[in-house]
């Protein structure tokens, strides 16, 4: 079975519903995935987009999500630590947790939910790292990865 990521609410490709962004009530969406390559140890999921204005915008950091995992809910909260002992990083907004999409007027941004599968059970970090230090600590340690896109588009 191939390593895939999906959402009930997040076709791929297509738009994202304004509930999971900051018109509407700015909460997480339900992800889930199968297909987890052997030995697995843990997953990272990373959402950007790297359409923004001023480079790639950093919406989501979560590490260390245990290898038995195979979904994120809808509303995960903006806390350091999951209730399934992942950890949760800062966004570009200099936050912990998820921060929805937002974009300027204009043409439709790219959201991409990429999830990561390590060979290592924790990054031994502490919670609210940036994606930089998320993604220099695991980069010998990617098994597969997988990605699921959404796009968001406010005004014209």
């Amino acid at each position: 079975m191939p390593f895939t990521i999906g959402s009930e609410d997040v076709q791929r490709d297509g738009p994202i519903p304004s509930r999971f962004t900051c018109d509407g009530e700015n909460i997480s969406p339900p992800l889930a995935w199968e297909g987890r390559p052997e030995n697995t140890k843990s997953f990272v999921l990373i959402m950007d987009d790297p359409d923004a204005p001023r480079g790639v915008f950093t919406h989501w950091v979560v590490y260390d999500i245990p290898p038995n995992t195979n979904e994120l809910p809808q509303a995960v909260p903006n806390t350091d630590r999951l209730e399934n002992g992942g950890l949760q990083g800062r966004n570009s907004g200099n936050k912990v947790g998820y921060m929805g999409p937002c974009p300027p007027a204009g043409p439709a941004h790219h959201y991409h939910f990429t999830l990561y599968a390590l060979d290592v059970p924790s990054l031994t970090l502490n919670p609210g790292q940036s994606k930089d230090r998320v993604l220099n600590a695991m980069h010998s340690h990617i098994l597969a990865q997988t990605e699921l896109v959404g796009t968001y588009q406010r005004g014209r």
